[in-house]
Formats: structure tokens, sequence, C-alpha cells
């Protein structure tokens, strides 16, 4: 476990935990991707290709994505921190940095570090410790959710994709929405992993956040990193609570 004493210490708590339930089916006059009615559990893991504790969690992270698939929404915040330390993490981005700051001053922690799990905004842990992973995520499936988010997404052109929401009664809220990549390969030639190849899965390629008030509904833009297809990529949305960031609602769409 790698600690970064570079904690600003921010007050302002920019996410709102989400209940969701992954249990999707497809809309059929839409792309829409639908909760089905069961709980689930969003997993955020901060990590670095600059990071030798970090494949590890990462390899957690698939296994299981893999395994809950429906119940689980595994997604890679890659930070930027490490990038002064021999490699320079492609997919890294300060945004992820800052929102994991944030979930410090949630958490009262002295630091920031990878690999880090955050499970529904509830629970934060070591990203490689896969067994208290494992049962945060039971504990999390035991709950049911409360809200419901739809979503429709559409590439725009190369570089853009369209996003529309909507949210059904929520009350201060955040709604974050991000263009996930759903792998990714790297080989790294610096740093505490040089000389391996890293594998990726869902890694978060860009990320909005919209306040929600009561019934929302609205739209916004992805920006898509050159040379990722459609193919290669979702979108997710996921709520939270704004003040104690739990995690209400989640749902993914296919793109157009």
């Amino acid at each position: 476990m790698k600690k970064n004493n570079k904690f600003t210490g921010i007050v302002f708590l920019l996410f709102a935990a989400v209940a969701c339930n992954m249990s999707v089916a497809k809309n059929k006059a839409t792309n829409v991707l639908e909760p089905a009615g069961d709980r689930f559990a969003v997993l955020e893991l901060f990590t670095s290709e600059g990071c030798s504790s970090c494949p590890a969690a990462d390899a957690v992270l698939a296994k299981l994505s893999k395994e809950y698939k429906e119940k689980v929404l595994a997604l890679e915040f890659h930070v930027d921190y490490w990038n002064r330390l021999g490699w320079t993490d492609s997919f890294s981005n300060a945004t992820f940095s800052r929102r994991q700051e944030k979930y410090a001053v949630l958490f009262h922690l002295n630091s920031i570090y990878t690999p880090q799990v955050i499970i529904n905004g509830r629970h934060e842990m070591v990203g490689s410790d896969e067994t208290n992973i494992r049962s945060n995520i039971l504990h999390e499936l035991k709950d049911t959710a409360t809200q419901i988010i739809t979503l429709q997404s559409k590439m725009l052109n190369e570089k853009s994709i369209g996003v529309s929401y909507n949210v059904d009664t929520t009350s201060n809220a955040l709604l974050n929405i991000a263009l996930i990549q759903l792998h990714g390969e790297t080989a790294v030639k610096g740093g505490e992993n040089s000389g391996h190849i890293l594998q990726h899965t869902n890694i978060v390629r860009d990320f909005k956040t919209v306040h929600v008030n009561e019934q929302s509904q609205g739209g916004i833009s992805l920006d898509v990193p050159k040379g990722l297809s459609a193919k290669d990529c979702k979108v997710i949305a996921y709520l939270q609570d704004a003040n104690d960031l739990h995690v209400k609602a989640v749902t993914e769409s296919l793109l157009q």
C-alpha cells in the first residue's frame, strides 16, 4: 500500500452516494439499460501504473467484475500523483486524484494512497484486500435500491458522446456520468512496474458530475480519447447523496 502526503484536505464533498441496482434489462425502444430492482455495489478503485502494489488490486477488480457481473460495477480511476516517479500513466487524470482527496476527508484519513477502493461511498479499504472487499460487497447487496436513473448515450462524432439522463425523485444529490473503456493493456517502461505488461478493466476515461434536485433531467457531453471506438466503451451513471456520498442508484447505457 503506497501513501501520498500531498493530501490537500478539501472540505467540500462533491459526491453523493448512490443506492444502486445493477441487474439490468435493455429497453427495447432505446439503448437504455435500466435497473431491474436489486441492490448492487459500485467499486471505485484508485490506482496507478506507477505503483507496484496496484497490479494486484487491478486483478482483484477484474476478477470481481467478472464474477459478480450484473451485481457489481467496478471502476478504475487512475490518479496522477505517481507520474513524477518515473512513469506517466496515460490513463491518469488530476480530477481523479482530487476525487480521492475528497473521499479522504469523508473517511477522516491523514493521506491518500494507492491502491484504495471505495464501495458505494460507504466503505474504504486497500484495493488488493479481496477478502475485505468481498465481505463489504455482500453487506451492500443486502440493501434495496431507492431511486432510478434512465440514461441514453449516442456518439455525436469521433471526439464526443451526447448523454441524456432522467433521475426519479431525488433531492440534493450528485449524478456522476462516466465514459468507461472496457479493457486496456500497457507495456510499462519506467517506474516501479518497469518491464511489466499491465492489464486494466473498466477504465474511467471521462467523468462529469451534475447536481440534481427532485426529479431532474438533462444532458451532457463526454470527451472521447483519440483512438477509442464505441465498441470498446460504455457510459455509466451513478447517483450519490451530496451529504454522505452514499450511492443511491446506478445504470449504464449502450452506445448508439
